[in-house]
């Protein structure tokens, strides 16, 4: 970069100064250069014209000062040729940018070289250029630079790929000199210093440096047996001294040049590379299952958010996602477009044998619940993407540690694609033993926090628990109960949500009916009677369950018909479940249901027919919506660790200074824990130093000293 002449002393400022030129030269209609006078020792340099610089031109020339008055002459507007390259840049209506550049090399010219674009000599350029600012032939202003730069000198071995490599210390043992400080040179008092002559040493032999760190032994300690010679010993020192050799020292191998470990270079961050799964002897719950080609039997999954498409498959494990891709063009690779041959897979069985996959191709008869709105280009054609995979739903039956077959059934369907479209393709497993679903715990044997509630029906014929969920509303698209879902309710996690229900004029006027139709909707979330305690409740034994609470909905007359109002709708379900910490497993709390209650909260609705708008008081047809809510709160009972009060400290306060204004207990408040605006310790001694003068100033009384003198008479 160019060292200019002109250093201003801040960015704010020389903006400053730059519009106090601006506004100075615009009223008097002229121009000037700022700065006007440069000196740079580098290839660029820049400077600013200010003024009313419509039409006007810039002309560069070389000057030289004057022999006889040693300046330099006037302005001229007839342009030279130089070896700088002048640019203008406009910056605003009355600023230009004016740049010059350098268009020579600075390298040094060699021996013999004749080319014009080196340096002849280290200084290489020395010259005085002038910018001149012209309109037609007449000068306004003119720029000075001084231009002082001298010659690049390169290396010789520049071009050389040889690097010094410097040895990563983590890896190098400790040198076998600690006091060798200079390198190729001896230095003082360190004798053990290779580059010492036995001349040098003989300078300071007797005044090494001592200890390790001069490269020597440890000095001998007080209590080795070997300096009984030493003066001033302490009188123990013939009997408890220590006989150990000078090698067993605490700077043992300190300073050994052993061998050293050679880093592998390599990226900390890397992704580790899975390794090849091993074939399974038999399969365990959470194991990954395996082809027959040793690889993991993978179904698209969801993790971290994302649909992974290589996911391997956990035996006894289930699962449903749902993978949202946009398309701009028809699909042509896995798993939206795979070919059969690469769905029908050998599986092991994770008993000595292999399984094939079924596979039963279904048509999707609804593609609206794949598709979702994308862009329409209406300039490209309609492609017409065949065959497309919508859906992967696998079955997978087994029996003890193994599996006994796989079904898959796929759903395809035919898609038009006109601009971009959002396809959701849906992918699950699920574990069949025999006909029943291997539904996970929730916790082993108290609920974790994030796993779902476990709910049962009592099955009367098999007087066995049939496993289910409690639910909740899950809005989804448009956000109406008719198209909504349900999600179930997840431990420790407190939840409301809910959809809409559209209501038009005729249905606000059969209220009975409103409201029961309601009430299924509402009642279909919670359909078990029984919570399990634990998270992983017996099927067979009733003491692991709990009856679910139903509080009966108390509906009063409904209003009138004629008023469009009806009244003690069942809008909001409320689940209320109680939980007890029992016990802790490794750490862990142990949570048990203790009770789970299932209520409504009544509401009325009405037609909103006001603010002008009578459309749905008067078009059968049209409708409003209103909300059905869904919520569930989870209540910690907190564990009472304090013993449970007696009869007497329930009924009688007397002595209860929490519950009573006159407090017995604290008659002598300086000795009991209620005073607390010193330390116990303190105010205890202070009480006590107080007892004993007011008994030392009683005894040795007026009252004492008369019956003393009565006892000695008498």
């Amino acid at each position: 970069m160019a060292n200019v002449g002109f250093l201003p002393a801040s960015i704010l400022g020389r903006a400053s100064f730059i519009l106090f030129f601006i506004c100075l030269a615009r009223p008097q209609n002229i121009v000037v250069f700022q700065p006007s006078f440069l000196i740079t020792n580098g290839p660029k340099l820049s400077s600013f014209l200010l003024g009313n610089t419509s039409g006007v031109s810039l002309n560069l020339r070389r000057v030289s000062a004057s022999n006889t008055t040693g300046t330099i002459g006037s302005s001229s507007c007839v342009a030279e040729a130089t070896r700088w390259a002048l640019k203008t840049e406009q910056m605003g209506k009355s600023v230009v940018q004016v740049h010059l550049t350098l268009s020579q090399s600075l390298r040094l010219c060699g021996e013999n070289e004749t080319n014009a674009d080196c340096c002849l000599k280290p200084l290489c350029v020395l010259e005085t250029l002038q910018v001149s600012a012209c309109v037609g032939s007449t000068p306004l202003a003119s720029l000075l630079i001084q231009a002082t730069i001298n010659a690049r000198l390169f290396p010789a071995n520049a071009s050389s790929d040889n690097k010094t490599v410097f040895p990563n210390q983590v890896y190098q043992p400790l040198g076998i000199c600690p006091c060798d400080l200079t390198s190729r040179a001896c230095d003082a008092r360190c004798c053990c210093d290779q580059d010492c002559s036995n001349e040098e040493l003989k300078l300071f032999a007797s005044h090494c440096l001592p200890g390790p760190f001069g490269g020597q032994v440890s000095p001998v300690p007080d209590y080795q047996c070997s300096m009984q010679s030493a003066e001033n010993s302490p009188d123990w020192f013939p009997f408890l001294c220590v006989t150990s050799p000078l090698e067993n020292n605490p700077y043992l191998g300190l300073f050994y040049q052993g061998d050293t470990i050679a880093p592998r270079p390599g990226l900390s961050f890397r992704m580790p590379l899975l390794s090849a799964p091993v074939p399974p002897s038999i399969y365990i719950q959470g194991s990954p299952v395996v082809t027959s080609d040793d690889k993991y039997f993978t179904i698209p999954q969801m993790f971290l958010g994302r649909c992974i498409n290589g996911a391997p498959v956990a035996f006894l494990q289930n699962f449903k996602v749902e993978c949202v891709t946009l398309f701009r063009s028809c699909p042509t690779g896995p798993p939206i477009k795979t070919p059969q041959k690469d769905l029908i897979t050998e599986v092991l069985n994770g008993q000595g044998g292999i399984i094939k996959v079924i596979l039963t191709d279904e048509d999707a008869s609804d593609k609206s619940l794949f598709l979702s709105s994308g862009q329409v280009d209406f300039t490209s054609e309609t492609l017409v993407c065949e065959n497309v995979t919508l859906a992967l739903d696998y079955k997978f039956y087994w029996k003890g540690n193994g599996i006994t077959s796989i079904s898959l059934t796929r759903t395809v369907g035919t898609i038009l694609l006109n601009g971009s479209l959002a396809l959701t393709t849906r992918y699950s497993a699920v574990f069949l033993n025999g006909e029943s679903v291997a539904e996970p715990n929730s916790g082993n044997p108290g609920y974790q926090v994030g796993r779902p509630v476990i709910a049962g029906v009592l099955d009367n014929n098999t007087e066995l628990m049939q496993r289910t969920l409690i639910n909740i509303w899950k809005p989804v698209g448009d956000g109406l109960c008719s198209s909504a879902s349900v999600k179930p309710v997840v431990f420790g996690e407190n939840s409301t949500s809910g959809c809409l229900l559209p209501i038009r004029q005729p249905n606000i006027t059969q209220c009975d009916l409103l409201r029961e139709t309601v009430a299924d909707l509402q009642a279909g979330l919670t359909t078990a009677t029984y919570v399990a305690q634990r998270g992983n409740p017996d099927l067979t034994s009733m003491t692991d369950w709990v009856n679910i609470s139903f509080v009966t909905r108390n509906v009063s007359t409904a209003t009138g018909a004629t008023a469009g109002v009806c009244g003690d709708i069942p809008s909001h379900q409320h689940i209320r479940v109680w939980s007890l910490t029992t016990s802790l497993v490794d750490g862990i709390p142990q949570r048990e249901i203790q009770a789970l209650e299932v209520s409504y909260s009544m509401s009325t609705w009405a037609l909103d027919c006001g603010g002008g708008d009578v459309s749905l008081c008067e078009n059968l047809e049209e409708s409003q919506l209103f909300s059905i809510t869904s919520s569930v709160t989870f209540v910690d009972i907190p564990i009472n660790t304090e013993p449970p009060k007696t009869r007497f400290q329930i009924n009688f306060t007397e002595y209860d200074c929490n519950r009573n204004d006159v407090c017995w207990p604290e008659l002598a408040f300086p000795f009991t824990r209620y005073y607390t605006g010193e330390p116990y310790s303190q105010s205890l001694a202070k009480g006590m130093i107080l007892v004993f003068m007011f008994l030392a100033a009683a005894i040795l009384g007026t009252p004492w000293r008369q019956i003393r003198q009565a006892w000695h008479n008498a």
